[in-house]
């Protein structure tokens, strides 16, 4: 049986989240409360997130310095934001929503069908990494016992050259949001999903490399 995915609601507003829970209830999937940044953070230290729905405007630390922190961390980088917004999205918020590595904005009052339909893709991801791992360390374990030494060098090199990729990847992210002008929204969405295409390469092979090593 498939395990339920964590979906993290993060908005000051006790309505909001409320809201945001009526909308996803029909996932069936556990949905977790934080009603600031500093209270994302922490729930992120002990739980895995197959989403996260922050808010871009709270008191305090605001959903942009939020993404910021869960995107410096080793474990919670590659967890996909989506910020919620109830301003008009202007070119730096674009700026500083595609530089912390959002993957969308949605403006409120939102649509439930699109919220829930958004958040279902990367449900399903999420099981589908889930997934690959399981099958990468099989994989992992075949190479090693029908051909040892060759199949360590094999996840070496799928390593190197994911390194390589993400290197690449970043370097064509920060021309992105250097050079941003309006009607470029499509390069942007472009690059996400290659973004997001990396991010389940590596997930493989750092699966296939083994624990101790990881791109």
């Amino acid at each position: 049986m498939t395990q339920k995915a964590n979906i993290l609601l993060v908005d000051d507003r006790d309505e909001n989240l409320i809201a945001l829970e009526a909308a996803l209830t029909s996932l069936d999937q556990n949905l977790v409360r934080a009603s600031s940044g500093e209270e994302a953070l922490k729930q992120l230290l002990g739980t895995d997130f197959a989403v996260i729905l922050l808010d871009v405007v709270m008191p305090g630390m605001d959903g942009f310095e939020t993404a910021a922190h869960i995107k410096q961390r080793e474990k919670t980088k590659d967890v996909p934001i989506i910020f919620l917004t109830a301003q008009e999205i202007d070119r730096h918020e674009v700026f500083r929503g595609y530089a912390s590595r959002a993957v969308d904005f949605l403006l409120k009052p939102f649509d439930p069908w699109v919220l829930r339909s958004k958040v279902e893709v990367f449900v399903e991801l999420h099981h589908l990494k889930a997934q690959m791992r399981e099958q990468a360390r099989t994989l992992q374990r075949d190479l090693g016992q029908e051909t040892g030494e060759p199949g360590k060098i094999l996840a070496d090199q799928l390593a190197q050259r994911a390194r390589q990729v993400q290197h690449d990847l970043a370097a064509l992210r920060d021309h992105v949001v250097a050079h941003y002008q309006e009607g470029d929204q499509p390069l942007v969405e472009g690059v996400r999903r290659v973004d997001q295409a990396v991010a389940r390469l590596t997930t493989l092979v750092d699966a296939l490399h083994g624990p101790d090593a990881r791109p």
